[in-house]
């Protein structure tokens, strides 16, 4: 697809998706509301299947895969995402090979293939991925299969599914004046965005981007006005926000975000804690980035009319040996 998505294709996509992903609750905490001052409504995204909404977009953009034909499912990523394709695969009755870095936690090789794919190891860098996924995708062209690529955020397909996180959350709670998500690649963000401002065509409602203050690319880019990527890989305890925003998530951003609130690794840690400890709810370091936007005085003060806001949490895929608060 190379033109721009709209609202009717996130409403396909949740009609697509609705026989395989959760409709996953919006919990509220007291504390969390003072000490944000202002009401929080919290979208357990880490309740969803796999553990993350990266398997909105996977089962929509499969399942539509599916459809048009019996292709070998391709991917690269080091975690919410391999299991997103895998499981989605699975359900669809395809095969997925998904590469994955050889410094890959087993635990999450292991529910990759758990699902059943095929996990290919590769060199641990963003080279290291493409070039085995290009192998890969050619050794299936040899043997006469068709193998087709899944981003992990550059595809609309992808995008459209995430979208769907907004399409819920605004039938649930019609007071929301604002929605912060994480943004790494971008199409939780992009996803979200779109079908926010689509659903209020007066731009009452703020879309607020949430980033680690080590990986700011997205911020830079935003106030810019232009795509700016980082040249090195980041240094973040928030694992899935390490990538840069890409080339067709960056143009949803552009039009519809209003901000990004950037956090430090300090502040990522504590609001990690703080949920685990005071709502009962396992997330993992790149949904804890939404939380403590929330939580930051640039949020209070920038954004003081804001005062229903939802709060995206993106997943709950930890490797619990390395918790960040724990010092072995």
């Amino acid at each position: 697809m190379s033109e721009m998505l709209n609202l009717s294709n996130i409403r396909a996509a949740a009609k697509r998706i609705s026989a395989h992903a959760f409709r996953t609750p919006i919990m509220t905490s007291c504390t969390m509301d003072k000490k944000a001052g202002r009401r929080l409504y919290f979208k357990c995204e880490n309740l969803q299947r796999t553990g993350s909404f990266k398997f909105r977009g996977a089962i929509n953009a499969v399942s539509e895969m599916a459809v048009e034909s019996r292709p070998v499912v391709v991917t690269h990523s080091s975690g919410n995402h391999a299991q997103a394709v895998s499981l989605a695969a699975n359900l669809n009755g395809l095969q997925a090979v998904v590469v994955m870095p050889r410094t890959a936690p087993h635990c999450k090789k292991d529910a990759v293939l758990g699902y059943g794919a095929h996990v290919v190891d590769c060199e641990p860098t963003e080279a290291g991925r493409e070039n085995a996924t290009n192998l890969e995708i050619a050794k299936l062209t040899a043997g006469g299969r068709i193998g087709e690529f899944v981003s992990s955020s550059q595809d609309h397909r992808v995008i459209a599914g995430q979208g769907t996180v907004a399409l819920e959350m605004l039938e649930d709670l019609q007071q929301l004046d604002g929605i912060i998500a994480p943004v790494g690649g971008g199409g939780l963000l992009a996803g979200v965005a779109l079908a926010a401002k689509s659903l209020d065509p007066h731009c009452d409602i703020k879309v607020i981007a949430a980033e680690p203050v080590n990986a700011a690319d997205c911020y830079n880019s935003v106030r810019s006005g232009h795509r700016q990527p980082l040249t090195s890989v980041p240094q973040t305890v928030a694992d899935g926000l390490k990538t840069n925003v890409g080339t067709v998530t960056w143009p949803y951003i552009k039009k519809y975000v209003d901000d990004v609130v950037l956090v430090s690794e300090q502040e990522i840690k504590d609001a990690m804690q703080l949920v685990w400890e005071r709502m009962k709810l396992v997330i993992e370091p790149s949904a804890a980035v939404a939380v403590a936007a929330a939580l930051t005085q640039q949020f209070k003060e920038q954004h003081s009319k804001l005062q229903h806001v939802g709060v995206i949490l993106s997943g709950g895929n930890c490797d619990l040996n390395k918790l960040p608060w724990i010092h072995m």
